[in-house]
């Protein structure tokens, strides 16, 4: 079996097999429990609070979570607004790298303020040390935001009847001190090892293979990749992102980054199981995630690897496979595999140029992205599958013509509004985006770099990735304009904030309802036939709903080789 194909199978076993007691970590956590770390951050912790004046004991209702988790956004946007467009005169830019514009800032603001990390900007001419520092900080916290909703969730299928579901800052804190820090500086050690540089100094000056004496932009890389990862954040800190040689150096940190991206997101479904004691249950999703990845994965690594045949047709060597656009130290097979795992888990990374791929292989990753919900972002992927289950119970209950139950909550009118809202949002905000894009020359369709059908990929591409909070794209696309900027801006923030207030909103709605005992009618959630249920709501939701757009771009394409 070629090698590249074994280093794939031995990460994802790996991982895997980490991710299982990282849940029962994380669970134990989050519940408040005894946990290895204690002593370490205990203390910090307390401080924190102290300094603060929050009291974390205090329990919030569901709608005191979002109040606390849209505040601290709406701070967050102000500071990255003031650092962005003042960095030309702030301290830590030895490169003089020019303040944003407005729109730019307001872009680049608003993807990393969702976890999303779209970059119109080139990363390391385009912003300082110090807006790379802060951009750092908005990994870290923005992660830690959708891990503390996912919880809410956690808590409100723990108790069977309660209008109490934890702290937000509590659960917040938590995720980012024992869970993102840690792994983030397990990572970084490989990062370092490995020849990713660290430091403050401006660029490097060297003398390259052809004898020409360039300029290598430096920085605290190593410092700024891992929470990238861990954090399914995926801004690159260089303009190539994973494709730079300094940020994913060799293939040892390409599989470590990798590793980065999946392990939270699986972990975090094993965690539910652990904290609501339902561990079957937990295996069920993780199933219908894992067939969903694969079935995208295996095509994208087996297209790539077999390479384009209108060039093996004239006679060239592929035996390489689709080479355009790729590094020859990561491979055809790992770069078709990393382009899955970055747009299934939403983390938007890229170790090739995802516009160089095979046009079905580049179906797949927008499919990826519009489907959203197999394995996700940190917290975000419980949370979009959540709405697909919901939909599933309610469907199975009308199938069997007995109101729909989950977990001991009936299912009634209130909850499955919110959840068709949240559902037809995603399609909604996509195809509209690409259309207004496709139907204003002037503004949309005079960005895209290659006319005709790869030109609409790209576009559809572009507001695909910035509704699934992903961040990677179609480059070729000359997206650093006012329409680009702005459009993709108010796409990222209804694409993070109502696939997170939704899913929040249900679970407190059910939680304070009256818990209902299992009975011989009661549907069983946790057996392989509710998982091939949730897996056909969430085919038949992607299929009507992208199948015409995709037609238009990737198959088109496709059938015009």
């Amino acid at each position: 079996m070629n090698t590249e194909i074994l280093g794939i199978i031995a990460m994802f076993t790996i991982t895997l097999l980490l991710a299982i007691p990282l849940g029962q970590y994380m669970a134990k956590v989050y519940a408040g429990e005894r946990t290895l770390f204690d002593h370490v951050f205990n203390p910090l912790e307390k401080l924190f609070f102290k300094v603060s004046g929050i009291n974390s004991k205090n329990e919030m209702t569901w709608k005191q979570h979002l109040v606390a988790l849209l505040t601290i956004n709406l701070l967050w946007f102000l500071m990255s607004m003031l650092i962005l467009m003042n960095m030309s005169w702030l301290p830590l830019n030895p490169d003089n790298n020019p303040s944003q514009s407005a729109d730019l800032a307001f872009n680049t603001t608003i993807s990393f303020l969702v976890n999303c990390n779209l970059q119109h900007y080139s990363g390391e001419t385009g912003i300082s040390y110090l807006g790379q520092l802060w951009l750092m900080f908005l990994q870290f916290v923005t992660a830690g935001i959708g891990m503390a909703a996912a919880v809410v969730i956690f808590k409100a299928f723990k108790e069977k009847s309660t209008t109490q579901l934890g702290n937000f800052y509590d659960y917040f804190l938590k995720s980012c001190t024992r869970i993102l820090l840690p792994i983030s500086l397990v990572i970084a050690a490989i990062l370092l090892i490995e020849g990713t540089p660290m430091t403050f100094n401006g660029k490097d000056t060297i003398v390259n293979m052809q004898g020409d004496t360039v300029q290598v932009s430096t920085g605290p890389v190593a410092a700024f990749v891992p929470i990238k990862h861990v954090g399914t954040n995926g801004g690159g800190f260089f303009g190539a992102n994973g494709a730079h040689p300094l940020e994913n150096p060799t293939y040892l940190t390409n599989m470590a980054e990798m590793f980065a991206q999946f392990i939270i997101p699986m972990a975090m479904v094993f965690a539910f199981g652990f904290f609501i004691r339902r561990k079957k249950f937990a295996w069920m999703i993780y199933s219908v995630m894992t067939v969903g990845f694969l079935m995208l994965a295996v095509p994208n690594i087996i297209m790539e690897m077999k390479g384009n045949p209108a060039i093996s047709a004239m006679g060239i060597d592929n035996s390489l496979g689709a080479m355009e656009g790729k590094e020859t130290r990561i491979g055809a097979a790992a770069s078709g595999f990393w382009s899955i795992v970055t747009t299934v888990i939403s983390t938007g990374s890229i170790n090739s140029m995802h516009d160089s791929s095979m046009p079905l292989s580049g179906m797949n990753e927008m499919l990826a992205m519009m489907i959203n919900s197999f394995y996700g972002g940190v917290g975000a992927g419980i949370l979009n599958i959540f709405i697909f289950i919901i939909l599933a119970v309610f469907i199975s209950g009308l199938m069997v013509g007995r109101t729909p139950e989950f977990m001991g909550k009936k299912i009634e009118a209130r909850e499955m509004k919110i959840a068709m809202i949240v559902a037809l949002a995603h399609p909604f905000i996509i195809l509209v985006g690409t259309a207004l894009a496709a139907a204003f020359p002037s503004v949309g369709t005079a960005a895209i770099s290659n006319p005709g059908f790869h030109g609409f990929s790209q576009m559809l591409y572009e507001y695909t990735s910035s509704a699934a909070n992903n961040g990677s794209g179609f480059e070729g696309l000359g997206d650093n304009t006012p329409w680009w900027n702005i459009s993709t801006g108010i796409v990222l923030l209804l694409g993070r904030f109502i696939p997170i207030i939704g899913p929040v909103a249900i679970a407190g709605l059910l939680a304070q309802k009256k818990f209902i005992p299992e009975s011989a009618g009661t549907l069983k959630t946790d057996t392989a036939t509710f998982g091939v249920m949730i897996f056909a709501v969430i085919a038949i939701v992607a299929a009507l709903s992208f199948f015409p757009a995709l037609a238009l771009g990737p198959i088109a394409e496709y059938f015009s080789m």
